[in-house]
């Protein structure tokens, strides 16, 4: 019995040698766990939308639109070539359509083909992406500011919005036409932030594609991908979260809410 009782004693005072040792090593010798953890994100201020594939499934009725123009080219439109084209301005994502198939036509004269095409499909299948309509209802519940930055051109965007009714709901819009250098560049992004007159990490913004998370993320806004059909390939390792659709929780979460039942 005595034996037992000594060894246990032993073990006791050897643990107890342990953790002092370990206590007085982490305290003086290793940094504190907080100094390494990622600073806490600034409550959320206001939101961006990109517009295409993002807040609208235009994206998906575009790859239709630029399959069409290529097929009446004797080309037909790869997944390769539009990883080149998507999230860029119309008239740089155009020019790439034009080199990578050396065509003789123009940015412009594609633009307007384009616009014909368009009108027929807008007019049968324009409709929000899901989750879409409940987000909107819920950033304005909150008094969030909000607004769009895209990468389309003034006409379409306005074509558009109008056509669901949501230009009116927007703080501001931006197009192609308000920025010299378009996505994956900042300068939009840093614009819209400019125009909230909020820093950067105060402004949520959601994207679809790799090159407008990345300009987001370049421009130090919060930014979550929210990757649909054919941009699920997409790198969004600069993204600050990926998420599933509109209307995954985590979104409402980072807006500091329950996520919708």
């Amino acid at each position: 019995m005595n034996d037992e009782r000594s060894k246990i004693g032993e073990r006791q005072t050897a643990f107890s040698f342990l953790t002092h040792h370990l206590s007085f090593i982490t305290h003086h010798f290793l940094p504190p766990v907080l100094s390494m953890s990622v600073p806490p994100v600034r409550r959320v201020r206001a939101v961006v939308f990109d517009l295409d594939g993002l807040l609208v499934n235009t994206e998906e009725l575009y790859q239709e639109v630029g399959g069409e123009l290529l097929r009446r080219r004797g080309h037909v439109f790869t997944g390769e070539l539009l990883d080149q084209m998507m999230g860029r301005p119309s008239r740089v994502a155009l020019q790439i359509m034009i080199d990578w198939h050396k065509l003789d036509d123009t940015p412009q004269t594609l633009a307007d083909e384009t616009e014909d095409i368009f009108a027929n499909l807008l007019d049968e299948r324009l409709e929000l992406m899901p989750g879409a309509a409940r987000l909107l209802d819920t950033v304005e519940g909150l008094g969030l500011p909000k607004a769009i930055a895209t990468s389309s051109a003034p006409r379409f965007v306005r074509n558009v919005l109008g056509r669901l009714g949501l230009e009116p709901r927007f703080a501001f819009v931006l197009t192609s036409e308000d920025v010299v250098h378009g996505k994956p560049e900042p300068e939009v992004y840093l614009k819209a932030c400019q125009r909230f007159a909020l820093d950067p990490t105060e402004v949520l913004v959601l994207e679809d594609s790799a090159n407008g998370c990345l300009a987001a993320a370049r421009a130090g806004t919060l930014a979550v991908a929210v990757p649909g059909g054919h941009s699920r390939t997409h790198d969004f390792s600069r993204a600050t979260m990926v998420v599933d659709s509109l209307a995954d929780p985590r979104i409402y979460e980072l807006l500091g809410l329950s996520p919708p039942g």
